[in-house]
């Protein structure tokens, strides 16, 4: 590399002042990326640099990684370093921050410039990679460098302490916009946990509470099953033991007394005889009002 941008007065340009110093000029490129360099400028400081950057580069590249494509904002007021297709800004680097740029003849695609990191004061060296306008990029910087000190000598000085304000409040912006992205981050896990949180797992099965009555009591109803509560030890109560359908017993649990089908094996020896007793006596007869009545289904009076 043997060409470092300069200030000369009888330059020829390629650019209208007008367009660096109202709009931008744009370039597309490739990024191999920007390291840390010990000196301000200087030849052989951006050789070190493109040669370390190249090889990272290359292994890179084996492992299947592409080199990024950027686009370049090239303007009176600094080199912005976007993403092409979300113009998402990378890198934006002040033009009074930049002290050195270069582009190679011995590999045109080629071109670097040094730029002074406003956080940590590093020195940090960009290499890009253009098939055919390595050297238009460069010529584009350095003409953006000599309007922009004209301009600060017009206005005394006054111009770099408006740029330098500027740019402190754009990255004031960048800041609150990351910190305002982070912010909709964390919201939208706390949405999701809470969501989670009230979704039962998969195959559970919610059970309703059971109204009650004024009694805070179960109603009854003859349609519906009964439920089963816990006791109070919260294991469930032992299944109803089940009878044979054949025996029917009432309320009491005792048998129900059916007077057309009992016999007399169907009652215990002490009861069988009152009733005995109680044949007999009606069998003697009674007689009310000149009528006779009698149990015995054999006896034909009447």
């Amino acid at each position: 590399m043997n060409r470092a941008f300069n200030r000369k007065k009888d330059k020829t340009w390629m650019h209208t002042p007008d367009a660096l110093a109202k709009h931008y000029i744009p370039y597309n490129a490739k990024f191999l990326g920007s390291t840390e360099v010990e000196a301000p400028k200087g030849t052989e400081v951006v050789k070190d640099a493109v040669r370390k950057l190249k090889f990272q580069r290359h292994i890179k590249k084996s492992e299947g990684q592409k080199i990024p494509k950027v686009e370049l904002q090239i303007s009176i007021y600094g080199v912005k370093i976007l993403e092409p297709k979300t113009k998402d800004v990378q890198h934006n680097c002040q033009l009074h921050r930049i002290s050195f740029c270069a582009d190679d003849k011995t590999d045109k695609r080629i071109f670097t410039f040094i730029c002074k990191d406003s956080e940590s004061n590093k020195h940090l060296c960009y290499v890009f990679d253009s098939e055919k306008c390595a050297e238009e990029i460069t010529l584009t910087i350095g003409q953006a460098f000599d309007l922009a000190y004209k301009k600060f000598l017009e206005s005394g000085g006054k111009d770099v302490e408006t740029r330098k304000q500027i740019g402190g409040l754009q990255k004031r912006i960048q800041e609150l916009e990351t910190e305002n992205c982070e912010l909709k981050k964390q919201l939208q896990d706390l949405e999701e946990q809470l969501m989670i949180a009230h979704v039962p797992p998969a195959g559970s099965i919610s059970i309703k509470p059971q109204s009650t009555d004024i009694f805070d009591m179960v109603p009854f109803s003859p349609v519906t099953p009964l439920i089963s509560t816990l006791a109070s030890n919260g294991c469930p109560p032992p299944p109803p033991t089940t009878l044979p359908p054949d025996i029917r017993k009432d309320l009491f649990g005792a048998e129900p007394f059916d007077p057309f089908t009992c016999g007399a094996a169907d009652f215990p020896p002490d009861i069988q005889s009152k009733l005995d007793e109680m044949q007999e006596g009606f069998k003697m007869g009674l007689t009310l009002e000149g009528t006779v009545f009698s149990l015995d289904p054999l006896d034909s009076r009447c």
